[in-house]
């Protein structure tokens, strides 16, 4: 087992999570990645040397094999970034059940699971962070946009209330608003229509996490919220 920092990110895709995990590879974290599908992952995981672990995050099975695999391969995590996200969108009067109780799962129920998990391992350590990505519905809801607002309003909700639960016991939480766009390449067709700084870079946006993981907890943020100066607020 290495004796290198550990940090989980859960839920990778190509944007955000790509750039966390780069970013913390680069600053000598031994990364690990869980997702869904570890197919699409393999060229991030030849960059940075991480260690990838397939898991829906809604599954209370799948977490806690991830946690296990992560604790047995990198150690107990340092730093655990929980990034997944699934949306449903539409009119209140015409939205799918199915899809919206979807969007909670993904959205809450996961975040909660990864948390918990997350809490559980760093307790007796009595050191660690825990960050969840919000998003611009975290504090606003939009029109046609109810699920995800649900969901990402009570991700919030979780994140304050274990801020508020752990960080005397040491643990740091921390709950992210991502209140923008994120650019999704240099090619991205909405970085035309909204000028040079109308997305968040997420090289950027990584820089941010990294930064609130290193704080000291004389000054600790429970959370921050990021946009471009362009973005209305």
């Amino acid at each position: 087992m290495s004796t290198t920092p550990c940090a989980l990110i859960v839920g990778v895709g190509k944007g955000l999570s790509a750039s966390l995990a780069r970013l913390f590879a680069r600053e000598g974290m031994q990364v690990a990645l869980a997702a869904r599908d570890t197919g699409k992952l393999a060229g991030l995981v030849a960059e940075t040397g991480a260690l990838a672990v397939a898991c829906d995050a809604s599954v209370p099975a799948d977490v806690d094999r991830l946690f296990a695999e992560v604790d047995s391969k990198c150690g107990t995590p340092q730093l655990v970034v929980y990034n997944a996200n699934y949306r449903t969108r539409g009119a209140i009067a015409g939205l799918d059940p199915a899809e919206v109780q979807r969007t909670l799962q993904v959205s809450a129920f996961a975040g909660f699971l990864v948390g918990q998990a997350a809490a559980r391992c760093m307790l007796p350590r009595g050191n660690g962070s825990i960050f969840f990505t919000g998003a611009s519905a975290s504090i606003k809801g939009f029109a046609n946009s109810s699920a995800f607002a649900m969901g990402k309003f009570a991700l919030r909700g979780l994140a304050q209330s274990m801020a508020r639960e752990l960080g005397p016991q040491g643990l740091h939480v921390a709950h992210f608003v991502i209140d923008g766009g994120i650019r999704s390449s240099p090619a991205d067709a909405r970085g035309a229509e909204r000028g040079p700084d109308g997305l968040l870079l997420p090289d950027d946006i990584a820089q941010s996490y990294l930064h609130v993981h290193r704080q000291q907890r004389s000054s600790w943020s429970w959370e921050i919220d990021l946009r471009p100066w362009t973005e209305k607020f």
